[in-house]
């Protein structure tokens, strides 16, 4: 160790308790192993402070135009100054982690519970927030509001559709399909006072399905007109989606699958988000709503047709059938008209709500009626 090491030098001392800055002489420690080297901070006689090398960090906030601003680990709190530029240069070349960024004691637990906490947070605001707020929003959301987002879904519904089946999917119409679709529509809504002015279409896609959209739109698959064995079947499940609408369900689902940035979209009506409209076009084509809001939207199915002299038979026919091809379970069927409740259970609700002779009603479409519907994809 050279002389300069071994002689004291000046500085000045804070013990990180008080303010007061001590006057202090430091001196570089002799060792065997210059690991085991300290600076030794007097006051007098008085020793006040041992700092080991290894200990030594240096506060880069409190840097000088001369000298080091140093801490300990022993005492992070504490601050020693040195201005001697040649007990600088050698705590530089000689302090092994003198530019260490230590991680406080505690620190990892702490971070650890912030985390957790964020977590936890947002879980809630996922699964408990967000749809208490989605129930309660539902019934303010400006019915033009959820129009427009109806609309704007279906636009991406019919392109999504057709990029993946490799043809473009419209919507299907002819003058006597059309008319017998109006018929029935008119048929099952009978004298109900709606929110909305229903827009229900034929869309020209195999798949045996059906939909409900924010805003009164309801979209019918042409798969499912062709799969259907009597015009009541698809009253029934037309029936059952207007008690989606009627309850404002795809609006729930829209709101909880959008999160905060979605309910604050549908508040001022702003659905220019693309990446906005592609989940929610997802979620509203293949929507699982809850048990209760399947329940309720086939209760009031039942009620439609019983109101419009039609046998609930058809309806639980219809539920049997898909049960029987797809299985009671909803796997490989992408629709939620095979979601829970099991088929079969709502097979037998839909019989026992029957309130139509099954062989003196008069029916929803005619023969000539039923035949146009069935081809109102063909033009």
């Amino acid at each position: 160790m050279t002389s300069a090491q071994e002689e004291q030098v000046l500085g000045q001392y804070l013990d990180g308790t008080s303010a007061q800055i001590h006057a202090v002489t430091i001196q570089l420690s002799e060792a065997s192993n210059l690991g085991d080297s300290a600076l030794i901070i007097r006051n007098m006689d008085q020793v006040l402070a041992r700092w080991p090398l290894g200990d030594l960090r240096e506060k880069r906030d409190q840097a000088r135009e001369e000298g080091i601003v140093l801490s300990s680990m022993s005492n992070p709190d504490a601050r020693l100054i040195v201005p001697d530029r040649t007990l600088t240069a050698v705590i530089r070349e000689t302090a092994p982690s003198l530019n260490k960024k230590d991680v406080e004691k505690g620190a990892y637990r702490r971070i650890l519970g912030w985390a957790g906490g964020a977590v936890a947070s947002v879980l809630l605001i996922v699964f408990v927030l967000v749809p208490l707020m989605s129930d309660q929003l539902a019934k303010y959301i400006p019915v033009e509001s959820e129009r427009k987002l109806g609309e704007a879904s279906l636009k991406q519904i019919s392109w999504a559709l057709g990029r993946f089946g490799g043809r473009e999917v419209s919507f299907c119409e002819t003058p006597d399909g059309s008319a017998a679709l109006d018929k029935m529509v008119r048929r099952i809504v009978g004298f109900r006072d709606l929110d909305y002015d229903l827009s229900v279409q034929v869309m020209d896609h195999g798949m045996e399905n059906a939909f409900a959209l924010p805003g009164g739109h309801i979209v019918l698959f042409n798969g499912l007109i062709q799969a259907g064995s009597a015009p009541e079947e698809i009253a029934g499940v037309f029936g059952h989606e207007l008690g989606h609408v009627v309850h404002r369900d795809p609006t729930r689902l829209a709101l909880r699958s959008a999160g905060t940035v979605g309910i604050l979209g549908m508040l001022l009506g702003d659905f220019s988000g693309g990446a906005f409209v592609l989940l929610l076009t997802e979620r509203l084509i293949s929507a699982s709503y809850a048990q209760d809001a399947e329940t309720n939207a086939d209760t009031l199915s039942y009620e439609l047709m019983g109101d419009a002299g039609l046998p609930t038979l058809s309806f639980a026919g219809f539920f049997e059938r898909m049960a029987e091809q797809f299985g009671d379970e909803d796997e490989g069927l992408v629709s939620h008209l095979a979601s829970h409740p099991d088929l079969m259970s709502r097979a037998q609700r839909a019989r026992d709500a029957n309130q139509v002779d099954a062989g003196g009603f008069d029916a929803v479409l005619s023969a000539s009626e039923w035949d146009a519907l069935q081809s109102i994809c063909k033009s």
